[in-house]
């Protein structure tokens, strides 16, 4: 294969090996779409990447304000090498993008600053140095692309007769085969060639466009010094739509860690917008800061403890000069599981009322209930939900109240929080008063959930299997002094293995926000930090 030259051109693609079954058995990195100039301001997410200062180009598509989609050759070492590290770029890389003519005023140009590889594919995320704005980035698609499909194939690189064109161009493809983590297309009036590494491959229908692939090797047939006998236009890209998660979860994952942290007040997990214990999507978890403000963070789909979510919706808005949210009010809030549906919450008010909301989703709170509403409820210092009785549910309530003693209500969607029908766990006391954090989860493999708590000198300590006969035993996995005296918030949720709720996640005084993943009958292990 030809060798990358230390000049300004684009990637080399020259073809290595035979065509089977109208797509490239091997084939070197494609390099511009040999199809029609782009002249009526359409795809202004397409980008066009200068690395090194003229030593590489390549294209890629803008798919969120501060993230370009593109091959992960374009920063190898080797063009014929998929494996690039995170992080940095190893040359500096500058993204011109919004604009259809390079040569012309408009959209925006930007430095990479990070970059972030799908291990195994020819694909990276790279960052922007800072967001651009009045450019729609293009939607990733989640549908996977089927033979005989027409794509709309974009980029920047060599044409027919042009060998460093300033202008996008456009040529439409046949899909011929869907691979793994692969596409092969078959030009119809164009050929990718060099230059167009990391260019979008689109699928339109509808008036909706969307991203399907990136354009990876090629036969260049037709394009600029390409040999006149060459004639193939069969390309191969790397497919997206199977993992447009991934996708969502990089672009988000600063957004996420961007959040003022050390203003969270209380959260609490459940299966909000989607999924159950041992599906795709894991837990999410819900916010409320100081301001009033409710957020939904939706779980992600994979295990990486490091992005446990991938986008945000908000609840509630925050107080306002002139007008409190009726959230500056909760004193408490957990999740629980009602059944026929998303998740729910049990909210505790400043004013001793105690609120079910059946169901929660993205669009807010549904089925308000009331529980109580007694000066007495003022009292419960502490509430979480659980699987604390024998059903599949998680809406048995544990409250820890003022004097120390420890109450249990199960099954509150058909009891409610009757006196008749709640079990007193533990009489009142001096020592309980001390427990500062309560979350339920489900460490020890009990046939009942655990509780999780943290004493206001920094014990933490885990009770497996509570129930409505009491407490059994106790398991100490911090001890008194501890660095937990700076534990602020905690919760407990099925976050990367998504098998039960035993991770535990935890917002620290400075700010900080830390899981523990895989919390069992040994305690705490290893501690990601999320943020901070």
């Amino acid at each position: 294969m030809e060798k990358i030259r230390s000049r300004r051109a684009w990637l080399t693609a020259v073809a290595a090996a035979a065509v089977a079954s109208g797509a490239l058995a091997t084939a070197a990195p494609a390099s511009a779409v040999s199809g029609s100039p782009v002249t009526n301001g359409s795809y202004t997410f397409a980008a066009k990447l200068d690395i090194g200062d003229g030593v590489r180009s390549c294209s890629g598509a803008l798919v969120d304000r501060q993230w370009v989609l593109t091959a992960a050759r374009c920063f190898s070492d080797d063009v014929n090498d998929t494996r690039v590290a995170e992080g940095a770029p190893k040359w500096k890389t500058t993204v011109t993008v919004g604009r259809t003519d390079v040569s012309a005023a408009g959209g925006a140009v930007t430095e990479v600053t990070e970059l972030v590889p799908y291990a195994g594919r020819d694909l990276v995320m790279a960052k922007l140095a800072k967001p651009v704005s009045g450019i729609n980035p293009v939607a990733v698609s989640s549908a996977a692309p089927r033979q005989g499909d027409e794509l709309k194939v974009l980029g920047y690189g060599r044409t027919k007769a042009e060998w460093v064109p300033n202008q996008l161009h456009a040529g439409s493809f046949t899909v011929g085969t869907v691979q793994a983590g692969k596409l092969g297309v078959t030009g119809k009036d164009a050929a990718v060639c060099k230059g167009d590494t990391g260019g979008p491959q689109l699928r339109e229908a509808g008036g909706r466009v969307e991203l399907v692939g990136v354009n990876s090797a090629s036969w260049q047939g037709g394009c600029l010094g390409t040999d006149p006998a060459e004639t193939r236009t069969d390309a191969v890209g790397a497919r997206v739509d199977d993992i447009s998660t991934w996708v969502q979860k990089v672009r988000y994952g600063p957004v996420f860690a961007a959040a003022p942290w050390g203003k969270a007040t209380h959260v609490a997990t459940g299966y909000f917008t989607g999924g159950s214990a041992g599906g795709s999507r894991h837990m999410d978890m819900i916010v409320r800061w100081n301001d009033a403000e409710v957020t939904l963070y939706q779980g992600a789909e994979d295990k990486d403890a490091k992005v446990p979510f991938v986008a945000e919706y908000q609840l509630a808005a925050p107080n306002t000069p002139t007008k409190k949210s009726t959230w500056d009010y909760a004193r408490g809030i957990t999740g629980a599981s009602f059944g026929n549906g998303s998740d729910g919450l049990v909210v505790r008010w400043s004013d001793g009322e105690l609120t079910q909301y059946t169901h929660v989703d993205k669009n807010g709170f549904h089925g308000e209930k009331m529980l109580a509403k007694s000066a007495d409820w003022t009292k419960a210092a502490q509430i979480t939900a659980g699987r604390h009785t024998a059903n599949a549910q998680r809406d048995d309530l544990v409250v820890v109240w003022n004097d120390g003693h420890v109450t249990l209500h199960p099954d509150l969607d058909s009891n409610g929080v009757k006196p008749a029908a709640q079990k007193v766990v533990v009489k009142a006391n001096t020592t309980w008063p001390h427990a500062t954090q309560i979350t339920s989860g489900e460490f020890t493999g009990k046939k009942t959930a655990d509780l999780l708590v943290r004493w206001s000198d920094g014990e933490a300590t885990i009770y497996p299997g509570v129930d409505t006969a009491g407490l059994h035993g106790e398991t100490q996995i911090r001890p008194q002094g501890s660095a937990w005296t700076n534990a602020t918030v905690v919760g407990a949720g099925a976050f990367v293995a998504n098998d039960r709720p035993n991770d535990v996640m935890v917002r620290w005084a400075n700010g900080s926000l830390s899981m523990y993943p895989g919390v069992d009958a040994a305690g705490l292990h290893e501690e990601v930090k999320i943020v901070g």
